[in-house]
């Protein structure tokens, strides 16, 4: 059986997103990519806007769930590195999701972006939550929590702009190297 019109449109549209911008892309960039009508394209989602909040929800869910699983981890230090192995692993797996859903927030309705925000923001107390829980085993030396999460985020984040899947680098292996770097800049006694 082939994939639901639903899910291929959602495919098609995070990667169109990726490639071209949200604002560039036209819904009838998508029908066409699709080989669908306009008219069939919105039977499905009631606007292109309806389209990015979907890929933004689906992307951010899957993004959570993968670093909630690091929380589970009791060591802050392994804890730390299963968080930034999912966080990069699943950028990696579903990269035009995740690029779509990053660049394509602020296009979205102040209803619809404070609901993508309310993820986001989930995502990123679970990160603090593993830092402050090494701060307070005397793992990682006392710092501010919300700016080193973001400094974790943001090294993440920004392989959206030069990381290629089927490079010579998985993308967990980047989270590796970051987590080498940012640990030096954590742990008690680093010079």
């Amino acid at each position: 059986m082939g994939t639901p019109t639903r899910t291929r449109i959602l495919q098609e549209a995070a990667k169109l997103f990726t490639e071209k911008g949200y604002e560039a892309t036209s819904v009838q960039d998508l029908a066409q990519a699709l080989g669908l009508s306009k008219a069939a394209l919105y039977h499905h989602f009631g606007s292109k806007e309806e389209i990015l909040y979907e890929i933004s929800l689906l992307a951010l869910k899957g993004l959570v769930a993968a670093g909630e699983k690091a929380l589970e981890v009791a060591d802050p230090k392994a804890a730390l590195l299963r968080f930034m192995e999912a966080h990069a692993r699943y950028f990696e797996e579903n990269r035009p999701f995740f690029v779509a859903m990053l660049q394509g927030i602020q296009s979205l309705s102040p209803e619809h972006r404070a609901e993508t925000v309310r993820l986001r923001d989930r995502h990123e107390a679970n990160l603090r939550a593993i830092l402050k829980r090494g701060m307070a085993a005397g793992v990682f030396r006392e710092v501010d929590v919300a700016l080193a999460g973001r400094a974790v985020l943001s090294m993440l984040n920004w392989m959206i702009r030069w990381f290629r899947p089927g490079g010579p680098l998985r993308a967990e292996e980047v989270a590796r190297f970051y987590f080498d770097l940012i640990l030096k800049g954590l742990e008690h006694g680093a010079s």
